[in-house]
């Protein structure tokens, strides 16, 4: 049983930014922070101040998270980037929108004093004295300080003031994680009612000192406390009347919602499971059909998050195929006219989107990727439209000549066959390469359309049906948006992005099979007309093939790539390699190609040779990020293990940005998740000379000055299935609908007043609606007798924090 939080981020658009460079223009992009920790960078949009990124994420993260906020940042190849403006939205107020914050947020300006992290450990203590009682404040220590200095890292020290006195511990030089361990006392009067005020600073020898975040006490409370020890979290300075911002900083557009679980133990959702795997595997023969009660009773707002569940769900269960040939069925009882069939937003159009994204992505890379990457490195100027064609100088050097538009429009017609003709020819050689289950769910899809619409009049019908969803909603969406699919790290640029968009449309009328609707909508598509229809001919041979697998074949090749697991995550990384040995040792970091998989990181010198082993999985004890200082370079993790000896080791390994640090210790967090010894505090630095860099402390083997954060991670398309999560969010859907279920099962049961499920006692119900409705009773009760589900109290509740 656990309590899990998830925080679903689309990063839409901005609009009205101020301009930063001499330009009159900027470059933004976006850093998200969840509690000051950078998970995301948005790709940067160049040269505009109304950018659009549409990139969407999803974020586990603990529970216990204080604010997520999303800084728009202006990128400069020469000097540091520039901060436009800030949104932040605290836990409480996403909370307080249960269906999630969707709209327009105004940049607000960022504060020095207002940019606070971290935490300080402080006991405090009310003691009896000869005259008056006494507070005694002991300051401990300090985590994750705000790097103020150019080095990384600060000097900070601690302020305490109460009732006018005020008194200053001893100052850290270079640390984020200081460790004081003094003490101070104050007269405490009794009803005094003036709070303690800890202040943490950064000193500066020549300017003045840096504000790194405070906590306010309420002594009163203390009082009746009478000790009280534990971190508190650093807060703003916000007693300082805030100043208007200077100008119009422009607006984010933004889509955010927070989720939080209780996930209970897997025999909770067994009933709910075998249930809907029951109507399953019965079909549309079934005598409740839930599944088309689901869907009759799922708004449109939240079909596609109830399709991905299910589809999870039951490909955990492995009954995706028959799921889906259930959906097509359905969809196709209701369709009369073969050009509209799977044209709509339909449960069945909504989880077959989801089932490529989830089984077909690595198919995906594997045939697009190559394409992508050369019209990303060409950089070609393409345009098939007339209206739209600008006319350029060819040449050289003082023979320039202004090039017509008739060879604009020839150059940029053989430009796009090209690209069209080898994606075309990727595709017809993959049909070895796509999944087994991808293959099995579209032979359903073919002879089930071919079923519903005979004759020779319908004899491209199936084929579309195929089409619809392979070409129309995976291939051509991830050829327009690359960076979406993960095809590429950044957006495409103006000229890109057209050449894209071009070859989208082309791939779109091969998907149409080439009729006359698609060639009419543009007609200056017409140069690409021998490709189409050659194209045409080449996708219904590859289908034809791609549907042609039996049973057998079917479960040798799952058995066959199931020996051949993919790994989780692969790429290049620079490994720290220690040079000499003393005082004048010296530290590089060397390339090599990692592979990791559910039982190990590998490397080797290129991804064609021969890997190596690095760190068996089973013994990985955290993966976290290191200081910045700790190396002088940014973006760099550890992976701390044992080795076959047991004695602790750590591995160093640079990513080349933040996304790829993020992405590398999710997929590690995710792998070892269920390891014994995993640890709860860890050291940010390295331990150089004879002290850690991040704390100073001298023990070598001591305990962390930080805290691991095992449990953030980042939401990726190839992560395994959690069979209970995809349960109780399918669960917390029926609930929402629960009274719409209750009244279909009145009008089924022949208008009669019930509000309990008819049932004798110790038997369940027998008709599936009945015992939907039985299933989600029980499960609430589950919840409700949980502790998981009762409100958790915050550490430290006798102290009221102030600001």
């Amino acid at each position: 049983m656990a309590k899990r939080s998830s925080l679903s981020i689309r990063i839409v658009e901005g609009k009205n930014l101020p301009a930063k460079d001499i330009t009159g223009s900027s470059d933004p992009y976006c850093i998200v922070k969840v509690d000051n920790e950078p998970i995301i960078r948005t790709a940067t949009v160049w040269k505009t101040l109304c950018p659009f990124w549409g990139e969407e994420y999803q974020v586990h993260l603990p529970p216990t998270f204080h604010a997520v906020a999303f800084y728009v940042m202006d990128e400069d190849a020469l000097s540091r980037d520039d901060v436009i403006g800030k949104v932040c939205l605290t836990r409480d107020t996403l909370a307080s929108h249960p269906k999630g914050f969707s709209g327009w947020a105004h940049l607000m300006e960022v504060d020095p004093d207002e940019e606070v992290q971290g935490e300080i450990h402080l006991r405090l203590e009310v003691l009896p004295g000869a005259r008056a009682r006494r507070l005694r404040c002991s300051v401990l220590e300090a985590r994750d300080l705000a790097p103020k200095d150019r080095n990384g890292a600060s000097d900070p020290f601690v302020r305490v003031r109460y009732k006018g006195r005020t008194q200053e511990t001893s100052i850290v030089k270079k640390s984020c994680y200081p460790r004081w361990n003094e003490t101070f006392e104050f007269e405490l009067e009794e009803g005094a009612t003036e709070a303690l005020c800890v202040e943490a600073w950064d000193w500066d020898l020549v300017s003045r000192n840096d504000f790194l975040g405070k906590v306010v006490i309420d002594v009163q409370r203390l009082w009746a406390a009478q000790q009280e020890e534990g971190w508190f979290r650093l807060q703003p300075d916000q007693s300082k009347s805030r100043q208007h911002d200077k100008g119009n900083l422009g607006s984010l557009q933004l889509e955010v919602r927070l989720r939080d679980e209780t996930v209970l133990p897997s025999s909770c959702y067994q009933p709910l499971v075998q249930l809907l795997c029951h109507e399953v595997k019965l079909g549309v023969q079934g005598p409740g059909q839930l599944i088309p009660l689901i869907e009759e009773t799922t708004s449109t707002e939240c079909r596609q998050d109830v399709a991905t569940n299910l589809l999870k769900l039951f490909l955990g269960q492995g009954l995706a195929k028959d799921f889906l040939d259930l959906l097509f069925q359905l969809e196709l009882s209701r369709t009369s006219e073969a050009n509209t069939l799977f044209r709509s937003n339909s449960l069945a159009s909504k989880s077959m989107e989801s089932f490529l994204k989830v089984a077909g992505m690595r198919y995906l890379h594997g045939v697009l990727g190559p394409i992508i990457n050369k019209v990303f490195e060409e950089k070609k100027y393409v345009e098939l439209d007339p209206s739209k064609v600008e006319v350029k100088d060819v040449g050289c050097s003082g023979l320039h000549r202004p090039q017509t538009e008739a060879e604009v429009l020839e150059q940029s017609a053989q430009t796009l066959r090209a690209h069209l003709g080898a994606l075309l020819s990727a595709l017809c050689r993959s049909v070895r390469a796509c999944p087994a289950v991808v293959r099995a769910t579209f032979r359903q899809l073919f002879r089930r359309v071919r079923e519903r619409f005979p004759g020779a009049q319908h004899e491209n019908v199936p084929f579309i049906a195929v089409t619809s969803f392979l070409c129309l909603r995976f291939f051509s969406p991830a050829i327009m948006s690359p960076k979406l699919f993960h095809l590429r790290e950044r957006h495409a640029d103006a000229r890109t992005s057209r050449t894209l968009l071009l070859l989208a449309k082309a791939v779109q009328n091969v998907g149409n099979m080439d009729t006359p609707a698609s060639r009419a909508k543009e007609a200056w598509m017409e140069p690409l007309q021998p490709t189409v229809r050659q194209g045409v001919a080449q996708l219904k041979d590859f289908i034809t093939k791609l549907v042609d697998i039996e049973e057998k074949d079917e479960l040798d090749l799952q058995r066959t790539l199931s020996l051949q697991a993919p790994p989780v995550k692969e790429g290049p990384l620079f490994i720290h390699r220690t040079k000499g040995k003393g005082p004048l040792m010296s530290s590089s970091f060397k390339k090599l190609y990692f592979s990791l998989t559910t039982e190990v990181l590998s490397f080797a010198k290129t991804p064609s040779s021969k890997k190596s082993a690095l760190i068996k999985l089973a013994n990985v004890r955290a993966a976290e990020k290191v200081e910045e200082k700790s190396f002088g370079s940014s973006n760099v993790m550890q992976v701390i293990y044992t080795d076959d000896a047991g004695r602790p080791q750590t591995a160093y390994l640079q990513c080349k940005c933040v996304n790829e640090l993020n992405q590398w210790l999710s997929a590690l967090r995710k792998v070892s998740i269920n390891n014994t010894g995993l640890l709860g505090s860890y050291h940010p630095g390295v331990f150089r000379g004879d002290k850690w860099s991040c704390c100073h402390q001298r023990e070598k083997t001591g305990r962390g000055c930080d805290k691991t954060r095992s449990r953030v991670t980042l939401q990726e398309w190839n992560d395994p299935l959690d069979h209970d999560l995809e349960a109780q969010l399918i669960y917390r859907h029926l609930l929402s609908v629960e009274a719409m279920l209750w009244e279909k099962h009145q009008e089924l049961s022949g208008g009669a007043e019930a509000s309990t499920v008819p049932a004798s006692p110790g038997k369940a119900p027998e008709d599936s609606l009945a015992q939907l409705l039985q299933v989600l009773r029980d499960l609430h009760e589950a919840h409700s007798s949980s502790p998981a589900s009762s409100p958790t109290s915050e550490p430290n509740c006798l102290l009221q924090l102030q600001t």
